[in-house]
């Protein structure tokens, strides 16, 4: 049950990588959208889990706040990712630390491969030819959607 609003999440993580990927942009809806869902799976959720989630949301978005300000995260990325900590049971934010960085990594790979390839420069994707940026999303959203298999792997 812990993990049903992740997997309840899963077209809203894949339409975000799709849309940062494509125009840069993660839409407010979107994050509205995990925060609904949250919001709705809230009586199946243990009460602890529920002050947990909401903590990790908080210092998310707090030091995602100073990243912004930086100039170092995108806003759309922060809020997303603080969204996405709600979803995350407390038990398995190490893994899904880890989860995420490898994704970060499979992500950044991702895209300076397709940045290399000769259509870059035409393409109308504008995380595949925005050079010095890179669209997060498609690391936050690959993280959230495998962090459900990767939890049932190691618990099984």
């Amino acid at each position: 049950m812990e993990l049903l609003p992740l997997v309840l999440a899963a077209p809203l993580l894949a339409w975000m990588a799709y849309s940062d990927l494509r125009f840069m942009r993660i839409p407010n809806w979107l994050v509205l959208g995990i925060v609904v869902i949250f919001v709705v799976c809230l009586p199946v959720l243990p009460m602890a889990s529920v002050t947990s989630r909401v903590i990790a949301a908080a210092c998310v978005l707090g030091i995602g706040f100073v990243t912004f300000a930086a100039g170092l995260f995108g806003g759309g990325d922060v809020k997303v990712l603080s969204a996405l900590m709600l979803l995350i049971p407390p038990g398995t934010r190490v893994e899904f630390a880890l989860l995420f960085s490898v994704a970060m990594l499979l992500g950044i790979a991702v895209v300076l491969t397709m940045r290399l390839a000769p259509a870059a420069a035409r393409s109308g994707w504008v995380g595949v030819r925005a050079k010095g940026m890179f669209p997060m999303g498609i690391s936050i959203s690959l993280a959230g959607l495998m962090h459900p298999v990767m939890v049932s792997a190691l618990a099984g």
